[in-house]
């Protein structure tokens, strides 16, 4: 029968598909060499097995001797063919490695074609499926010839016997193949029903003649028509043989013939029913094509994403990626065994607690004792209608009973329905910086500066964000561990932070506290250029550098202001995934820590020309990554002044002489209450925290300060922005002759601009600072920018390039 088929257009357009995902981040021209190397290897893979299995035992003992030159093998690809085709079909999986030829292929030729690799997952996925299903089923049925099945494929099926038998691993592979047939050649029971009903279908119109005769032996095309009868009625057609004709029976035809007659009893013929639609369009409506809109592509792809697609994240660690971070060996351990429980002695002092408060007729309802380091908390719970200000005011009658050094008494303890008395031990436990180092809390911290400082009463590593402070102010009497706190506070961040991500800036007016962090100079240090030592110890540098910081901290604000971003974390995300230019002045920005030994030694004999960078800085670098620990030893009030206090929430006190000094730390008392050696208080604007500082020595520092100043390092430390003062810098009387080969460029880009800074030329000139910086003198010798004035930009003389042009002709 002749089946008339819907007619599809011609000139129907293909809809492009939207662009897949990269799988691979390689070029195209690797991608390229990469395809051409499969489909190579795939070629010899395919030469490699053929020979193997015409060679394979003649070439058995040459596999093991490899090395052996003079060892001769039959295999087409050589030694390396004979080996890869043992060690793949042999002692792999049979001859179903073959299926590896295709799959290799099939690879190099996507990497090629630059196809989508989304398809490629699967053929791979069900190629090895097959890989294993039948080196399995080689191995069971043909266990005469290792060949076929493999080494893997023996074994396995030995294993599988081993557990399920013969009949179960026979079972196991049936499943096998149903779960490929079904998942991968899409084989399902409604196909094959149709297959077979098909079928059916074709053999019965077999059985039908093309040529049929009418009574009056006229003939009918049964191509052309066909006798209106019901499919299912055909076993009643039967033909009747009259010698070698056949006629149709009439009796049979009878009752289906439109104008029953005795007269015509020619069965009534039809044209045969197409296959269509009854609602079928004309045939002149065939044209009719409905196009599709091309949809435009999205390019997600950019310059950025191809960059970091190429060349992946900008890595600040690479100039030192062979950097080694400090071990924990290097840290010595002073504890022996933690902390220890002296029973008799928290009994004892409990009973002189209540006997206390009983003789003032205050009765307890409940009492517990938190065991720390250096202080045991005793936590109590006065009965009802009891007065905390009573409490509070016997603060010296129960140190005296107790016969402590000094008691310190919370009342109440924050978050907590108890009154807290802090009791100091009799033998208090030092705590190690290797154990607060090696910690779970400080090695696991999701902090961008942690600082371990040390421990609380209940024996926890107390960890802080310096970057979260976003400033640290440290006081305390001498010798009460303030140098000790500022070495622990280094060393952590030493321990974590990598030399590109954090600097340096010390400060030590003492000049021997600092000293051991000259081996990192070049490592983790910062400087001003041209300065011969990175550790401040002359105070008139100490007010350059920290001017030279408020020009880096404008100088950074620039740059967050160019890059459209808030701070210095999505400045250097944004650096990293290299959507900012280097040659418009963008870098990676590290941290800047300015740490202060003493700072009342610079208030002293500065006053107002350090306090002014100081407050600045503590006003506005947070931003950008300039965090400040200023230390002192001297807590009064023309120190720390209230410009200072405002700016600094986070802040240490260790122990001090009066309540006074208390105060101006913390403004609070509780600081001339603790027991020194590292006793401390810590608050950051709410609650204060009791913690034992860690301890860390001089020849500790030393040691982690040599195991890093020991590994290659910078070709110099970090250099600061320059800073020349108004009494500093160099004569501005210049020679024409001795100016710079871009002095008028230089003046042109500042005459535009109308904004004197050396950091605009070295943007705009691709310049270093120190060239610039002598750009920018060699303009004010000339008179086209003003003096300097601290951290703003200079002024410009010279207000459009009419007049720019006018003086240089004048000089000329």
């Amino acid at each position: 029968m002749a089946k008339t088929t819907k007619k599809e257009p011609s000139d129907k357009k293909n809809v492009s598909e939207p662009k897949g995902i990269k799988s691979w981040e390689l070029s195209k021209q690797h991608k390229i060499v990469l395809g051409f190397l499969l489909v190579l290897f795939s070629i010899a893979l395919l030469v490699a097995f053929v020979s193997f299995f015409i060679y394979g035992q003649m070439d058995q003992s040459a596999v093991s001797e490899l090395t052996n030159r003079d060892e001769t093998v039959q295999n087409w690809l050589g030694k390396f063919g004979a080996y890869l085709a043992d060690l793949m079909v042999y002692k792999g999986f049979g001859i179903a490695a073959f299926i590896f030829v295709r799959l290799f292929f099939l690879t190099g030729m996507y990497l090629v074609l630059n196809l989508s690799v989304k398809k490629l997952k699967g053929i791979w996925f069900w190629d090895l499926f097959v890989v294993i299903i039948l080196s399995v089923l080689f191995g069971f049925f043909a266990t005469s010839l290792p060949e076929l099945g493999g080494t893997i494929g023996y074994e396995l099926n030995l294993f599988s016997q081993d557990y399920i038998g013969k009949t179960g691993t026979f079972l196991a592979l049936v499943f096998g193949l149903i779960i490929y047939t079904i998942f991968k050649l899409q084989v399902s029971p409604e196909k094959v029903q149709s297959f077979f009903e098909n079928t059916k279908k074709e053999i019965k119109e077999d059985l039908i003649p093309s040529p049929v005769l009418s009574s009056n032996n006229s003939l009918y095309n049964l191509e052309e028509f066909a006798v209106e009868e019901p499919e299912d009625e055909l076993d009643a057609i039967h033909l009747k043989s009259t010698g070698s004709q056949f006629e149709i029976n009439k009796e049979a035809l009878k009752p289906t013939i439109s104008n029953a007659s005795e007269i015509n009893l020619e069965p009534t013929i039809k044209p045969l029913a197409m296959e269509i639609l009854p609602t079928a369009a004309p045939i002149k409506e065939e044209a009719f094509v409905i196009e599709k809109a091309i949809e435009e592509d999205i390019i997600e792809d950019n310059l950025a994403s191809r960059l970091v697609s190429d060349f992946g994240l900008f890595d600040p660690t690479l100039d030192l990626s062979n950097y080694k971070y400090p071990t924990i060996d290097l840290l010595k351990e002073y504890s022996t065994g933690g902390i220890t429980i002296n029973q008799e002695e928290l009994e004892e002092n409990k009973n002189r607690i209540v006997d206390t408060l009983r003789n003032y007729k205050i009765e307890i309802a409940q009492i517990k004792a938190t065991v720390g380091p250096s202080v045991t908390l005793y936590e109590i719970v006065p009965e009802a209608g009891i007065r905390i200000s009573k409490i509070k005011s016997l603060e010296d009658d129960i140190a005296l009973s107790l016969s402590a050094l000094g008691i310190r008494i919370i009342a109440p303890i924050p978050g907590k329905g108890t009154i807290g008395i802090e009791v100091p031990n009799k033998n208090p436990t030092m705590v190690s910086m290797k154990s607060v180092i090696g910690s779970a809390k400080f090695q696991e911290a999701e902090m961008e500066l942690p600082i371990a400082l040390g421990k609380t009463i209940s024996n926890e590593t107390f960890v802080v964000d310096l970057a979260k402070m976003p400033h640290l102010l440290m006081a305390g009497a001498t010798g009460q561990g303030k140098s000790v706190g500022l070495n622990a506070v280094l060393t952590s961040l030493l321990y974590k932070k990598h030399p590109a991500e954090v600097k340096f800036v010390l400060v030590d007016p003492k000049k021997v506290e600092l000293t051991l962090f000259n081996k990192i100079e070049r490592h983790y240090l910062a400087k001003l250029p041209d300065t011969e030592d990175a550790i401040i110890t002359d105070n008139a540098k100490v007010v350059a550098t920290l001017n030279s910081l408020c020009v880096e901290m404008d100088n950074r604000y620039s740059l967050l202001k160019d890059a459209m971003v808030r701070n210095i974390k999505e400045y250097n995300d944004k650096f990293k995934a290299r959507k900012l230019n280097p040659e418009n002045g963008h870098r990676f920005l590290p941290y800047i820590v300015l740490v202060v030994d003493e700072f009342a030694d610079l208030i002293m004999t500065a006053g107002k020309e350090v306090e002014v960078p100081i407050a600045r800085l503590a006003q506005l670098a947070r931003a950008i990554g300039i965090h400040l620990i200023i230390a002192t030893q001297r807590p009064s009030v023309n120190v720390i002044t209230g410009l200072i206090k405002a700016n600094f929430p986070a802040r240490i006190a260790f122990r001090v002489t009066s309540k006074i000094d208390s105060r101006t730390i913390l403004d609070t008392a509780g600081a001339d209450q603790l027991i020194g050696r590292g006793d401390m208080l810590y608050t950051n604007g709410n609650d204060v925290v009791r913690v034992q500082c860690a301890f860390i020595d001089t020849p500790e520092v030393e040691k982690i300060t040599e195991f890093i100043g020991a590994q290659k390092a910078y070709a110099t430390a970090y250099l600061l922005p320059e800073f020349i003062g108004e009494d500093g810098g160099v004569s501005l009387e210049m020679d024409i002759s001795d100016r710079d080969t871009l002095f008028r460029e230089a003046a042109e880009v500042i005459v535009n601009a109308q904004q004197g800074s050396a950091s605009l030329l070295q943007r705009k000139l691709k310049l270093g600072y120190n060239r610039a910086g002598r750009l920018i003198d060699q303009l004010e010798a000339a008179g086209i920018v003003g003096p300097f004035e601290g951290s703003k930009a200079r002024s410009v003389n010279i207000q459009d390039m009419t007049g720019l042009d006018q003086f240089f002709s004048n000089e000329s």
